[in-house]
Formats: C-alpha cells, sequence, structure tokens
C-alpha cells in the first residue's frame, strides 16, 4: 500500500526539560508545547519515573490505572496536533516486568522525569478523522 502522507524535510529545534515530583507528564508536555507555540512537537527521549498511570491497552478498549513506582522505560510519540497528543509509553515495576500502552493521562512524576522535545521547524502536525482506523489520525503539513 502506498502512503498517504508525504514526508516534510524539516531542522530541528530541541527542548530538554526536566519535571518534578507530583507533576503530571502528559499535561505538562502539551502545556509546554502550548506555551511554546509548538506546531511540530514530539518526543526524543525521557527517562525518570512515575507512582501510577493510566494506559489505553492495544486492543483501544481496555484502560488500565496502574500504581507504581515505575521506571520510564521509554516515552515515545507526538505532542501537536490535536488536543492530547499521541504517547505511548513502557514501564518496569520493582520485579523489572514490563507494561506498555497509550497514554491516557495520570503519569505523576515519582523522582523526576527528564524530556527532550523535538521540533520540526517546516512541518505542522494536525489530526484527521480516518475512516480506516476509526482514530484521529496524524496528517504532516508543510509550513508556509
Amino acid at each position: 500500500m502506498a502512503a498517504k502522507s508525504k514526508a516534510v524535510k524539516s531542522t530541528m529545534q530541541c527542548y530538554p526539560i526536566r519535571l518534578h515530583p507530583g507533576q503530571e507528564i502528559r499535561q505538562c508536555l502539551l502545556d509546554f508545547i502550548k506555551e511554546h507555540g509548538l506546531k511540530a512537537a514530539f518526543i526524543i527521549t525521557c527517562v525518570g519515573s512515575v507512582t501510577q498511570a493510566r494506559l489505553r491497552m492495544a486492543s483501544g478498549q481496555e484502560i488500565k490505572d496502574l500504581k507504581g513506582p515505575f521506571e520510564i522505560v521509554s516515552l515515545v510519540g507526538t505532542l501537536s496536533g490535536g488536543e492530547g497528543g499521541h504517547l505511548h509509553i513502557s514501564l518496569s515495576d520493582t520485579e523489572g516486568n514490563v507494561i506498555g500502552g497509550h497514554v491516557i493521562g495520570n503519569l505523576t512524576v515519582f523522582t523526576t522525569a527528564e524530556v527532550m522535545i523535538g521540533e520540526c521547524e517546516e512541518a505542522i502536525f494536525i489530526r484527521q478523522d480516518d475512516a480506516e482506523t476509526g482514530f484521529d489520525e496524524l496528517v504532516v503539513q508543510k509550513r508556509t
């Protein structure tokens, strides 16, 4: 199947931030991109820990509320476009077991969250309803 979106070649800016105990990661990141007017922001990397998380599982139906503490093994996704971005996370518990899913919220920082945000300077991310998937999906446009 041919790609439906065209790639946009872009330079990138980096925004390193540190979140502190008690802050909710998803909302802090969304507030940051809004405050800085970022139109094509994404997560480059994130390390840290959380006390809890609310994730949607791969079926798209099941929501899990998790109680930690957990180490953030990976946090990836887009922040711009739509109201909530599109983030996925992998978390490891005290035994090293890993669980992951689509971030709904309640990612409350335990000790720290060190996040590197990237911004594609020549692109704009938007989300549009997709009849094929039933979700609002990413559309990449060139800035004019």
